[in-house]
């Protein structure tokens, strides 16, 4: 599955706290897109997590939870991401929460599902950036750095470069791409047409596509022609 996560152009991120019909759950998994993802930055409980992934179980998309939470880790995903907030003023966003989760469940975990990646979060005025106290005030130097220390020194699987609700720089992460090694360079945020999800295509590994579902389904599935046009 790791292999696959690594393949993956296209991904519908989805919010268990955000409500989603039956019939736009069903285009979005029919869609074409690689994977879903299930996460958020608020409201994410055990229950409104098991709730969407057993709706998103009746298709055979591959399915990953984004743990943001560990109150809200459920069995059942094909795969696991665990972000550490690189840029995060709070160390507890970095190591400290995955540190307790470890202390408690290190026996449970499966491993052979889970990878960790690097997040750098760029838009201050974000849900995300607000709650792990992100440093967001950088220069591509600084953003660049962040993707080193993600690659060369963690060398974590993914760096993700995650907006969150705007548009962000294509030139940076053109950047970040090419200095990579190893690392998958995911991002996110603002992705709320084909036009810019092929832009976002061209700049960035794999693309994350979010809150342009619960605002313009109809947008929102034709961020997939991006993959479509990489393949």
């Amino acid at each position: 599955m790791q292999e696959a996560l690594l393949e993956w152009k296209h991904i519908f991120k989805l919010d268990p706290e955000r409500e989603l019909s039956d019939e736009a759950l069903e285009r979005i998994c029919q869609s074409g897109s690689d994977a879903v993802m299930v996460g958020g930055s608020s409201g994410v409980t055990y229950d409104n997590t098991v709730d969407l992934l057993s709706r998103i179980r009746c298709f055979s998309i591959p399915c990953i939870l984004e743990v943001s939470s560990r109150e809200a880790v459920a069995p059942g995903f094909d795969f696991y991401l665990v972000p550490l907030v690189l840029n995060a003023s709070e160390v507890d966003w970095v190591v400290g929460h995955h540190q307790r989760a470890l202390k408690d469940y290190g026996q449970l975990m499966p491993w052979d599902l889970l990878a960790a990646e690097g997040y750098i979060i760029l838009n201050g005025a974000s849900t995300a950036a607000q709650l792990t106290g992100s440093r967001t005030e950088l220069d591509a130097k600084d953003v660049l750095a962040y993707a080193l220390l993600a690659d060369r020194l963690l060398r974590l699987p993914v760096v993700y470069l995650e907006y969150s609700g705007t548009f962000g720089d294509m030139e940076l992460v053109t950047r970040v791409k090419n200095v990579l090694h190893q690392a998958r360079l995911f991002y996110g945020g603002g992705i709320d047409s084909a036009a810019k999800a092929a832009r976002a295509a061209q700049a960035a590994d794999t693309i994350i596509v979010g809150n342009v579902i619960y605002e313009d389904l109809e947008q929102a599935l034709q961020t997939v022609k991006a993959k479509a046009l990489e393949d």
